[in-house]
């Protein structure tokens, strides 16, 4: 009896300290099914195209959003759902030799056809890659700023997204997002819906603002406290409140 006692300590002992040493999980080992989903339609993917170059240039909507948000030379920047590049090509130019852009889409054809534009254009400071739905897959701690524009409402996953997304940021850097004032199912994001999915997930708004285009507005982000374990994130109901 003595010598079964004495061998169960050992072999619970032994596992004990197997737990104690085990590594920490990482981003990879967390399962989807842990993200809770949104309570909120999902805009379909119908263009790369949100208008054309011309038009918005001649708000200066890039220009805008890049004075805005503090882009500047030797800056590291994100192009999330980059489309066909308008922000890309114009972040490159913005920082310069020493900085660099990093466009993302996850449509092949659309980011074979930005990897030819950003060929075809010298862009020697950008890099084109094939994300994916619900992770970006960025580096950790590679960027100043990460960039997505009038693609947010197309997010099927959102909390999953950008909690994966969250580690990329450098310290003091920022999300800089910009959609429509309208309801998901018609391409845009209430603000107050935005605010508080980005809450649910450890963000915090540093800015919003209007801008020119039709019901379009800007709004900054930053990381704020630890990040939250996935199966705590409390969903956004439709009228932008917790629960």
């Amino acid at each position: 009896m003595v010598r079964g006692a004495g061998s169960t300590a050992i072999l619970l002992f032994a596992s004990l300290a197997s737990c104690g040493s085990a590594k920490p999980r990482t981003d990879a080992d967390v399962s989807s099914r842990l993200f809770p989903e949104a309570h909120r339609p999902v805009a379909p993917i119908v263009s790369s195209r949100f208008s054309t170059e011309e038009d918005r240039d001649r708000i200066r909507e890039a220009g805008t959003v890049m004075d805005k948000a503090g882009i500047a030379r030797g800056m590291t920047v994100a192009d999330i759902g980059a489309g066909e590049g308008y922000y890309t090509v114009r972040l490159a130019q913005r920082v310069g030799k020493s900085g660099r852009v990093l466009a993302e889409d996850i449509v092949p054809a659309v980011r074979d056809t930005l990897a030819e534009r950003a060929t075809r254009e010298r862009l020697d400071n950008v890099s084109v890659r094939l994300g994916s739905p619900a992770d970006p897959k960025l580096p950790a701690n590679s960027f100043d700023r990460v960039f997505m524009v009038h693609m947010y409402h197309e997010i099927a996953a959102p909390y999953e997204f950008l909690w994966r997304l969250r580690p990329s940021l450098r310290n003091g850097g920022r999300i800089v997002l910009v959609d429509a004032d309208r309801p998901t199912s018609q391409h845009g994001t209430p603000p107050a819906l935005l605010d508080c999915e980005m809450r649910a997930v450890g963000y915090t708004r540093v800015t919003r603002m209007t801008l020119r285009a039709a019901d379009a507005y800007l709004a900054l982000y930053e990381a704020a406290g630890p990040r939250p374990a996935p199966e705590t994130i409390v969903p956004c109901t439709m009228a932008g409140t917790a629960g």
